[in-house]
């Protein structure tokens, strides 16, 4: 009896297991194809040092919408910043980055690039408003993915086009990302409006009742922030720097605003201490009669 099962239990070939990680899938052939591209896109976001709290808040709330972001420490704001920045997103295994760099306590610009090889894109951040501070109605899931909807005007040039692609790579949350909801719960809102892009984050609300649930007519939209505006400077062929793609001829740098402000104020301040003056003299020069009956009534 025990040869038989010896040679019984020999006879049994086990069954060959299938690889469950080579995943096929047919393309337009017919044929399957055991290459199939997985968003692996990791954004890093970091700021520079002496950044304000307004900035640095509208930098949280920039992560708190991103599921597939990673922060770092803040980072010197120098002329090598670049290579610390590339060491960092190699370091962190990401293949984009967005640096907050806040310049004289008051300006924001904000780099957007896919490392190590480009392109980069530097903006001047305007018309800043994070969710603390607008206080809105709308309010969607923490982690969930967003939908990206962008104007028809970004088909227009070359660079909008770019610019879309950059945008669309950066903020679009990867599919079956571990830190994401897999679900659609608002939109990100990219449109082009003299030359700047503005961005609106929305909730989508749907109806309440059970009958008017699936419809898309009845879905509305609210509001949820942050707000703000990006002018774009320049477009570069690396990452960080390299050759320039792009440069806004319409882009005026804020160093250049302020001064004729400041001109401006100077100039009202001095019309007020000349009219000042000129009041003393006409005093002086016309000084009022003294009456005889001034003190009749302080006896």
């Amino acid at each position: 009896m025990g040869k038989k099962r010896k040679q019984t239990e020999a006879d049994i070939t086990d069954p060959v297991k299938k690889d469950d990680t080579s995943t096929e899938r047919p393309n337009e052939d017919g044929e399957t194809d055991t290459q199939i591209f997985r968003n692996k896109e990791k954004v890093l976001v970091t700021c520079s040092r002496r950044i304000i709290y307004r900035y640095r808040h509208l930098m949280m709330n920039v992560v708190s919408l991103l599921p597939h972001c990673k922060k770092d420490k803040k980072v010197e704001s120098k002329e090598n910043k670049g290579a610390a920045l590339n060491e960092l997103v190699e370091l962190n295994g990401c293949s984009s980055c967005l640096f907050f760099e806040c310049r004289k306590q008051r300006d924001l610009y904000l780099w957007m690039a896919k490392s190590p090889n480009g392109p980069s894109v530097k903006f001047l951040v305007n018309a800043v408003h994070t969710i603390e501070e607008l206080k809105l109605t709308g309010n969607h899931s923490r982690n969930s993915r967003p939908i990206l909807t962008f104007s028809s005007n970004f088909d227009s040039s070359p660079h909008w086009k770019l610019l879309k692609e950059i945008i669309m790579q950066i903020f679009g949350t990867p599919k079956g990302h571990r830190k994401s909801k897999p679900f659609y719960d608002h939109v990100f809102v990219f449109s082009i409006l003299d030359d700047h892009i503005w961005f609106r984050n929305f909730q989508i609300s749907a109806p309440q009742s059970e009958l008017d649930q699936g419809s898309l007519d009845k879905m509305t939209l609210v509001e949820t922030g942050p707000r703000f505006c990006l002018n774009p400077i320049k477009i570069f062929g690396g990452s960080f720097g390299g050759p320039t793609l792009f440069e806004n001829p319409f882009y005026v740098s804020p160093n250049q605003i302020r001064p004729p402000e400041k001109r401006r104020k100077v100039g009202k301040f001095t019309k007020k201490v000349k009219a000042c003056i000129r009041r003393k003299q006409q005093e002086n020069a016309n000084p009022v009669e003294r009456d005889d009956f001034a003190d009749t009534w302080k006896d």
